[in-house]
């Protein structure tokens, strides 16, 4: 590390929402998502933290307050040692959901978190985010406090999409099962927001980062995970007894025969039911050795989820087929503290471990496996390249070629020689590729120049600060058009109900009009000066009286906006006509968008990305389309507000009726959707708990609002 970093120790904040965290006991291959993922967040973690250079890590993921699950899960922090904690953030539901299910409560996470976050000491250095979820979360805080964003995908939407279809599966199942659009929609803001991107293998950048609009591999890095020296070492003559050993004699009638270990979990992209067939039509394999398939834990199968007990009934059935009975061991239970010695009974027998994925992003149980001295078969699809690679311990497969993946297990439990060259080769080049020590020391050495250049660079510093006596708990935000005006009567109400409760109350009008267009609206209607004026879609940020201009907001929005080059892509596109003068600014380039003839906003995102224009882009009222700097939104700038403030995000009423409101009504925020002709924009935002779809339009849809949520006595 440079003199700089270590003068300067860093504050890293991790960001890994899904599955079950906690610092012992991982329950690896619980489900879907608690696997690899979960154990390498919490290594990494506590591997960058024992470097003298890092003052703090801070894993940061979701509360779940469930009784199906341990309460561990359920405290709000837990010490790691050496300067690190787990953080446990509140979110939608306290059950424990899969990760399909948490797209709809990513926004409330993001909330919690920023007010988290402003509540620490100090600002963390950098995020860094795992997995699209945690990717969704840290574009948004990355905008919202200047901090750089560094990334993990652990598994990309693209890839796994095209890994599906293959398997016969089609678009519409894919989307009803997996929510993929959300996904590849918040890996493409990721890609194109981080400032880093860490990979595992170079198989990740070259075969699935590139079918991405925002393919940039020269932000991308290679630095593969670490493992764990200490706990998994080949077998000694000094281990006792194994209790491991009795488990499996269970189900195996010559259980002194070779190994073959597959250990994952239940689920159909790990192939072990092609494993199974492979070795149910090899009788030779059957003679020289068992098959042991380490697949999660079970009390009953048809408690598990859809997927598990499909993957699980095939297998049973399979054994069935091939009469496989003593042949095989499919055992229910293992503790994560059995996971180290079930290796070396594996290595002590001679046997070998295998893993078949359809592909696997990294593959930590092979590097779990070669430390422990054991061969790998495994497939050619995705990181194993690299770990076979460096490892040369061996051998590559087809996962879908059931032949060859017997004919590998064969080379090498029939070839003592070539056994004991892997195992040796195994042992020897894990400890120099693959050490926590190693990783985190690469990993740092590739954040000395971000941070640095961060540092020098000043995050957004409020101009002018709440009163000294601070009164307002409160706050009222709302847009303009088809919102606020268009009831004459309603809108009177609505002007004496806020003077009534102003010093308890912030009123705050955001829009997309300029600040001149607003202060005659405001004149013409009669309509108080409000507390703050958020304009131009959340790109200008005012306080009355004198209407002083928010410089740092600016200077915060202003990075990486390039108009011009913006303007030369999108000016030749047919149905989008520049908007006049008056309708744009300095951070907001406006067009008029004729549906009929302009491309699909899905197909200007995607020009975009493949142009790396970091941009905020919306389409109001169905026929306006604006661009403004990524950082830059009407939620953005609301929540900079509030923050100044310190009003908290639950006591802000929103309200909005079209598509460039959404994101002001997204997480903690109360959101109030007045009927509009527009309204429809919205809809996505039906199911949240905090949205409330009025029946009254303008201002009165903002009366009933305030009703509905008892506003001013929460």
């Amino acid at each position: 590390m440079k003199k700089a970093a270590k003068d300067n120790p860093l504050y890293i904040l991790m960001i890994s929402i899904h599955g079950l965290i906690r610092g012992l006991n991982l329950e690896l291959g619980r489900d879907a998502d608690t696997g690899g993922q979960t154990k390498y967040v919490v290594e990494l973690t506590k591997a960058l933290s024992r470097q003298s250079s890092v003052e703090r890590v801070d894993l940061v993921t979701r509360r779940i307050t469930d009784g199906a699950v341990a309460k561990d899960y359920a405290e709000p922090s837990e010490d790691l040692g050496h300067n690190a904690r787990i953080i446990r953030i509140d979110a939608g539901p306290g059950l424990y959901i899969p990760k399909e299910d948490l797209w709809g409560h990513l926004d409330a996470f993001t909330d919690e978190l920023f007010t988290w976050i402003h509540r620490q000491p100090r600002l963390p250095d950098v995020l860094h985010s795992h997995y699209a979820d945690a990717g969704y979360v840290g574009v948004r805080l990355s905008h919202l406090t200047g901090l750089p964003l560094i990334h993990t995908g652990h598994s990309l939407g693209r890839d796994k999409v095209r890994r599906l279809l293959a398997l016969g599966l089609t678009v519409d199942q894919i989307e009803q099962r997996y929510r993929m659009s959300d996904r590849i929609r918040a890996e493409e803001d990721v890609l194109n927001s981080a400032s880093l991107v860490i990979t595992s293998t170079h198989n990740e950048i070259e075969d699935q980062y590139e079918l991405y609009d925002c393919y940039t591999p020269e932000k991308m890095s290679v630095i593969p995970p670490g493992t764990d020296l200490n706990q998994f070492h080949p077998p000694t003559r000094e281990d006792g007894p194994i209790p491991f050993a009795g488990t499996l004699c269970k189900y195996l009638r010559e259980p002194e025969k070779p190994m073959i270990l597959a250990l994952s979990r239940p689920d159909e992209r790990k192939n072990i039911v092609s494993l199974l067939e492979a070795y149910g039509q090899s009788e030779r394999l059957q003679q020289l050795a068992n098959l042991v398939i380490v697949a999660g834990n079970r009390n009953d199968i048809r408690e598990l989820n859809e997927g598990a007990q499909h993957v699980l009934t095939e297998l049973l059935l399979v054994m069935d087929c091939y009469e496989l009975n003593g042949l095989v061991a499919l055992p229910k239970h293992h503790a994560s503290s059995d996971v180290a010695d079930i290796y070396r009974l594996a290595a002590a027998s001679k046997g070998v471990f295998v893993n078949p994925a359809l592909t696997e992003p990294f593959g930590l149980t092979l590097l779990e496996a070669a430390a422990s001295g054991l061969p790998l078969v495994a497939t050619e699809a995705g990181g194993p390249v690299d770990i076979i690679g460096n490892c040369r311990n061996g051998l590559l497969v087809d996962p879908l070629d059931e032949a060859a993946i017997a004919s590998a297990l064969l080379d090498i439990l029939e070839d003592g020689e070539l056994w004991a060259k892997f195992s040796e080769n195994g042992l020897q080049n894990v400890a120099r590729f693959y050490s926590w020590e190693a990783h985190a020391l690469a990993y740092l050495e590739k954040l000395s120049d971000l941070i640095q250049q961060a540092r020098m660079t000043s995050r957004p510093a409020p101009l002018s600060s709440a009163p000294v006596v601070q009164t307002r708990t409160h706050a009222i935000f709302t847009a303009i058009d088809n919102t606020l005006l268009g009831d004459a009567e309603a809108l009177a109400e609505f002007v004496k109900v806020m003077r009534q409760h102003h010093r308890k109350v912030l009123f705050g009008i955001s829009t997309g009009r300029r600040l001149d267009s607003v202060l005659k609206i405001l004149k013409t209607h009669s309509i108080p000066m409000p507390d703050i004026l958020i304009t131009s879609l959340g790109t200008e940020i005012y306080y009355p009286p004198q209407l002083t201009t928010d410089i740092a907001w600016n200077h915060h929005i202003d990075h990486w906006w390039t108009p011009k080059v913006l303007k030369r892509i999108i000016d030749p596109l047919p149905g989008l006509t520049p908007q006049p003068r008056d309708q744009r600014s300095r951070f907001k380039v406006s067009y008029y968008y004729d549906e009929h003839q302009a491309p699909s906003m899905e197909e200007i995102l995607t020009l975009l990305r493949q142009q790396e224009l970091s941009v905020h882009t919306t389409l109001s009222f169905g026929q306006y389309i604006d661009f403004v700097p990524a950082r830059a939104s009407k939620g953005q700038a609301l929540r900079y507000v509030a923050n100044q403030w310190k009003i908290p995000l639950e006591q802000v009423l929103v309200n909005g009726g079209s598509g460039g409101d959404e994101d002001m009504l997204r997480g903690n925020t109360l959101g109030v959707v007045v009927a509009s002709p527009h309204r429809e924009e919205l809809a996505q935002l039906n199911d949240s708990e905090r949205v409330y779809f009025a029946k009254g339009s303008h201002a009165s849809g903002i009366l009933e609002a305030i009703e509905y949520y008892d506003f001013f006595n929460l």
